[in-house]
């Protein structure tokens, strides 16, 4: 009997073995080889047996046998493995960027002409200036690595009145779309009610996305950029400074936390909104919400709308913005909202709470040293959570909020470039940004890589690596007149400048339209005198990046300038203390004139001023680099084209990347030798042309960079024991006293 069971069993086993085996459930490996291409044909759908009528494979046979191959992998591997809002949704720059596109020209950005009859709003239109503006574009797409459209896909809601109609098909047609591949698309807004999805409505191929409010699940690591939520009033350049003007020690405000914002009865966003009033206590922590909103509020009103419409109108939102230490940020109806930059610009701290949301810029910034990143399931704990982080962490938060403000956001222009330069980072891995570039001053768009991947090479890091800067200048002189004398001041000059101790060699730039003087016609010195003759003869020639310089610091001289090897001296020893900064001697000043509303600049001896001018001062050379290389064409071309201001915009650019007044040194008023009448093309000052032409110059500048960079400053550093009474044998810089 049991014999007959074991049988029964075994005939059982046997009989299922072979009906899965018929069914397609089991399949025997024929072989070790590889699948044959007829192999590939009869497996490449599911594994399972196909029937009329059945589902469709949700994966190939490639991507199963890469599963099959990478076993142990992220889940967020997996989840890019599996989801698709895109059909680029696995991209990434090694597999969907055609590197070569940016091999010959470097990286350059091409934006389409506009099509005629096509809208555009104001801030699109924004965006797409400020890329024609900046060094990166380029009018011929034939060099461009990166293509931008001019079709307006900022806003990608149905129901918006800048919808633009038909997109998917305007983009296909486009000649250069090749599937998206080296083009980016910015997006501000994506869905419609009631679900607010990321879909874009058309397919975004193998472009790029920069968009705001982008979720962790669809954003694509080191191929797609999270871009910050900006309004339409955003400013295109310039921006406003931040609010934090000084800082308060304890650093605690009026109120710990605030909100002030809509509440959604129902649909997405809902969640949290509706639990803020469990923390909200009217004292400290005061986070308001109204219904009032929308056509038909009324009809979906609770019971608490009327009592929350009513605390909600008590509060001014400007004064609790700047008056409370921590601001939440909690997500809308899409993750990204306004209050992060309203936040950002009030010093005040944002509290992120929306789970999901992958935060502006994230690549590159971390976001842990300016703002405290919560979770929406834990409300409850804001509150004590803010008020556990010490005062110490909070100033450092609060400063951090400023620095980030100012250097990528505060401006549409910005936030483009800094977009931009991240991709820039991307494509030309070997000379990419350091996370400490990119998070502290000045900032990563100041901080070009293709000057050096060393931080030590800049002079805004010396302080952070324990390094001063090399103990020697670079005296660069700048000549326009012929040499017909032993006696002109530019010999007097030569010699004066090579006698300091602190002088590694003298570069003269000959920009007069004469030949080079032979060689022995230049005084005999101690240090190497190098001479060469001036590209174009343009007068910004002489900030060029030139190979000869080997120091940090550079001697910036006029041939008619007046010092004296005492003077070259004590103005080398201050600049070392302030190496990212303009040291010198001829102080001007700028102004507001209210009556012809534009900006003034002024050469009176005043109490203050906010530029050193370059016909003698010292400055770091990078400066040279990023005056030759930062600064559009066009400014360096009306500065080319008058022969004038040069020294103007280099202030301007200085002041804009330091925040900081430069620094005049001594007494000194006039420091040309040709100022009361020699004619020559050198004497500039004679010209009655010329202070016009620098008033012009003034808010061109400003114009451009958006706002005024220069600080004024009433600051002059003198020897410790200038003109006191005490012998002058005890004076280290006692030649200065006679001048």
């Amino acid at each position: 009997m049991q014999a007959k069971k074991r049988y029964l069993t075994l005939f059982s086993a046997g009989a299922c073995l072979i009906l899965l085996f018929c069914f397609g459930g089991i399949q025997v490996p024929l072989s070790r080889r590889s699948p044959s291409r007829r192999d590939d044909r009869s497996l490449s759908g599911a594994r399972w047996r196909r029937f009329p009528g059945s589902l469709q494979p949700f994966s190939s046979l490639e991507q199963e046998q890469s599963d099959d191959h990478n076993e142990h992998i992220s889940p967020r591997q997996k989840r890019d493995a599996n989801s698709g809002v895109y059909t680029g949704r696995r991209c990434r720059m090694d597999s969907c960027f055609d590197f070569s596109l940016c091999q010959k020209n470097g990286f350059k950005v091409y934006v389409y002409p506009q099509q005629k009859g096509e809208k555009m709003s104001e801030s699109y239109q924004n965006i797409l200036s400020s890329i024609e503006g900046s060094r990166f574009y380029t009018p011929d797409p034939g060099q461009a690595c990166l293509f931008v459209l001019s079709l307006d896909t900022l806003d990608r809601d149905q129901l918006s009145p800048q919808y633009v109609h038909n997109l998917k098909a305007k983009i296909q047609s486009l000649p250069l779309w090749n599937g998206g591949k080296n083009h980016i698309i910015f997006n501000l807004y994506s869905g419609t009610w009631p679900d607010y999805t990321e879909d874009l409505g058309f397919d975004i191929g193998l472009a790029m996305l920069a968009k705001a409010s982008i979720s962790t699940e669809n954003f694509r690591p080191h191929f797609d950029v999270s871009i910050p939520l900006f309004s339409k009033d955003h400013p295109r350049t310039g921006g406003e400074r931040g609010y934090l003007k000084h800082n308060t020690i304890p650093p605690f405000r009026k109120y710990m936390l605030v909100f002030k914002g809509k509440r959604y009865l129902t649909g997405i966003g809902s969640d949290t909104r509706n639990a803020l009033y469990h923390v909200h206590n009217s004292e400290d922590v005061v986070l308001l919400t109204t219904c009032k909103h929308g056509k038909d509020w009324q009809k979906h009103k609770d019971a608490r709308c009327d009592r929350d419409n009513a605390e909600y109108d008590k509060y001014d939102y400007r004064e609790m913005l700047y008056n409370s230490t921590f601001c939440l940020v909690p997500r809308g109806r899409r993750l990204g909202s306004f209050r992060f930059l309203e936040a950002l610009q009030a010093a005040c701290v944002p509290v992120m709470l929306s789970n999901g949301w992958e935060l502006p810029f994230s690549e590159i910034m971390d976001w842990n040293t300016a703002a405290v990143i919560g979770d929406e399931r834990l409300l409850l704990q804001i509150p004590s959570t803010v008020r556990s982080i010490h005062q110490d962490q909070i100033l450092s938060l609060r400063q951090q909020t400023q620095f980030l403000w100012e250097a990528y956001f505060n401006s549409v222009e910005k936030i483009v470039l800094t977009t931009l330069e991240i991709i820039q980072d991307r494509v030309l891995r070997h000379t990419s940004r350091s996370n400490l570039m990119w998070n502290s001053l000045p900032g990563g768009l100041f901080t070009l890589p293709q000057y050096s991947t060393h931080l030590g090479e800049f002079p805004f890091y010396y302080a952070k690596l324990g390094n001063k800067p090399y103990p020697k200048l670079t005296a660069i002189i700048h000549v326009v007149t012929p040499l017909v004398s032993q006696s002109q001041p530019v010999m007097k000059l030569l010699v004066a400048v090579a006698k300091s101790q602190y002088c590694a060699q003298v570069i003269v730039l000959w920009n007069c339209d004469k030949p080079l003087p032979a060689k022995h016609r230049w005084p005999a010195t101690s240090v190497p005198v190098i001479v060469i003759e001036g590209e174009s003869k343009v007068i910004s020639s002489r900030f060029l990046p030139y190979d000869t310089i080997p120091t940090d610091a550079v001697l910036s001289l006029d041939e008619d300038t007046v010092l004296s090897t005492t003077e070259v001296d004590f103005a080398f020893t201050v600049w070392q203390s302030f190496p990212d900064r303009i040291v010198g001697y001829p102080a001007r000043s700028h102004f507001w004139d209210s009556n012809k509303e534009r900006w003034g600049y002024t050469s009176k001896w005043t109490n203050d001023y906010s530029m050193v001018l370059t016909g003698a001062a010292i400055y770091h050379k990078y400066y040279h680099y990023l005056y030759t290389s930062y600064l559009p064409a066009s400014l360096k071309a009306m500065v080319d084209q008058m022969s004038n201001c040069e020294d103007i915009l280099m202030n301007f650019l200085v002041s804009s990347v330091s925040k900081l007044p430069p620094i005049k040194v001594t007494q000194k008023k006039q420091y040309k030798e040709t100022m009361m009448g020699q004619s020559s093309r050198a004497s500039r000052w004679a010209d009655p042309d010329h202070f016009a032409q620098r008033q012009t110059c003034m808010n061109k500048f400003a114009s451009w960079f958006g706002t005024m960079p220069l600080v004024h400053s009433q600051m002059r550093l003198d020897p410790v024991l200038f003109k006191d009474q005490v012998s002058i044998l005890r004076k280290k810089y006692r030649d200065i006293e006679r001048l």
